[in-house]
């Protein structure tokens, strides 16, 4: 195991060479089914005939024969995606996301589809309408959103890799929260063909993993072009460890409370005793950041949610009688609580008189934001904080949902911007994981795994 209940990739092959693939998946899917997490929304039922047919040599590529979840808002043809949301809750699609069919590519077996915050709307994974995910290092605390089933399955041994998307964070908030490593990828990396919008010029699919080593694997598979999504950048990634004496910044405005900045600290002394140069950036634009990120993800949320009408697909009433009573009453029944104040706060922001007022300039923040990472750039090779300014929560300690939204304040600024950035576990408080959050300039995740990779046999030692 590669931490607690934690699978690699050469840990389950090794497994491999003694015993039939079959036998491996059939244990896993015990596990999940007894489990007290709810990592998962849906297994695969299929999973189980594609562990038989490995056995047999008819899996082949780079992730034959190795057991992945994915989230529940990437669409994967003949099995449901419900985006943990009650108006999608008997979706299937009729087609494979792109990442999707890169896996299966490579010889995957697809686990099953893990829980979410419903929409990918949230920090705790409790506005799911399937149920909160529970933490695996602490049952009562969440693990964090909105990939928290992602992040949680790896932890408890319930996958090997996942797929989780990131928006404002959603990757990287789970992966420190549960102790598991996550990256964000630059935006137009990995296509986000078959990823159910929340906020298109945000949203990025990426892996999670174990280990710095299968996250890299991971996204080698799943980047390069795709011609059906305009955003794509049509790069692909091969990781090549290449460690350097990296010049790395610590960003004076990414803190956290007294628990996790120790943490870090301790953290930050063992990568100045890996040679690297250690100095402090300061970002003006940050203290902006948060407000603009939830005026422009709310904006494009009511937009894209608008689609959700109960006439094509999704939730439905049996009867008909006017389009306006029936549009309202499908959409107040089929929606969540949070998911209802995005779309109405988003719609305020871009209605007439007030677009201006708030989206033009939440717009210009972005800006801003960017030229204060290109400046930064200009003088470090990466930038540090951690992941998140706290331990994970209690299940239900955040009352509110502008208390929540703060919890993002570490996480946002990458996504106003683009950049690629990975978190990975530096530590443990009080049983509890601490994540570093590792920024990179755009195209630059080769430059972040390697320094990953190093820093993570280096916490090995240390710890």
């Amino acid at each position: 195991m590669s931490g607690k209940g934690q699978i690699s990739i050469a840990e389950w092959k090794q497994r491999l060479e003694s015993e039939k693939a079959y036998d491996l998946v059939a244990e896993m899917l015990e596990r999940i089914e007894k489990s007290k997490f709810n990592a998962y929304i849906t297994v695969n039922g299929d999973a189980l005939k594609l562990a038989e047919e490995y056995d047999k040599g008819k899996l082949e590529g780079k992730l034959a024969g190795i057991p992945i979840a994915v989230k529940d808002n990437i669409s994967t043809k003949g099995m449901r995606t419900t985006c943990a949301s009650k108006i999608l809750e008997d979706y299937v699609p009729v087609f494979d996301a792109h990442v999707v069919e890169r896996i299966k590519q490579e010889g995957a077996i697809i686990i099953g589809k893990t829980n979410l915050d419903e929409f990918a709307m949230g920090t705790t994974t409790e506005t799911s309408y399937f149920g909160v995910v529970r933490n695996p290092h602490d049952e009562n605390r969440v693990a964090g959103g909105s990939s928290g089933g992602s992040g949680a399955a790896i932890a408890a041994g319930e996958t090997v890799l996942s797929l989780g998307s990131d928006t404002g964070g959603s990757i990287r908030c789970p992966a420190s929260f549960c102790g598991v490593v996550g990256l964000k990828p630059t935006y137009g990396l990995v296509s986000r063909y078959g990823l159910i919008p929340y906020a298109n010029s945000l949203d990025q699919i990426g892996p999670m993993a174990s280990c710095v080593e299968d996250l890299a694997l991971l996204l080698e598979v799943i980047s390069g072009k795709d011609e059906r999504d305009s955003t794509n950048a049509g790069k692909p990634f091969v990781f090549t460890p290449k460690f350097r004496k990296f010049r790395i910044g610590v960003i004076s405005e990414m803190g956290g409370n007294d628990d996790v900045m120790k943490c870090f600290e301790e953290a930050v002394e063992v990568i100045k005793g890996m040679g690297c140069e250690v100095g402090e950036v300061s970002m003006p634009s940050f203290k902006y950041a948060l407000a603009a990120y939830y005026i422009i993800a709310m904006g494009e949320a009511s937009s894209n949610l608008a689609r959700y009408d109960g006439v094509r697909y999704g939730y439905a009433l049996p009867q008909l009688d006017s389009w306006t009573r029936y549009f309202s009453k499908v959409r107040a029944e089929g929606f969540g609580s949070e998911v209802k104040r995005r779309i109405m706060l988003g719609s305020y922001a871009l209605s007439a008189g007030y677009y201006g007022k708030y989206y033009l300039k939440a717009l210009k923040v972005r800006t801003l934001v960017k030229n204060d990472f290109q400046r930064a750039f200009k003088d470090y090779d990466l930038l540090i904080s951690p992941t998140m300014p706290s331990l994970p929560f209690r299940i239900g300690e955040l009352a509110d949902p502008l208390t929540m939204y703060k919890m993002d304040v570490n996480t946002v600024p990458i996504n106003l911007a683009g950049l690629p950035a990975l978190s990975m576990p530096i530590g443990f408080v009080k049983g509890l994981p601490v994540g570093m959050q590792v920024i990179g300039n755009y195209f630059e995740e080769n430059a972040i795994l390697s320094f990953a990779l190093e820093l993570e046999k280096m916490m090995k030692e240390v710890t």
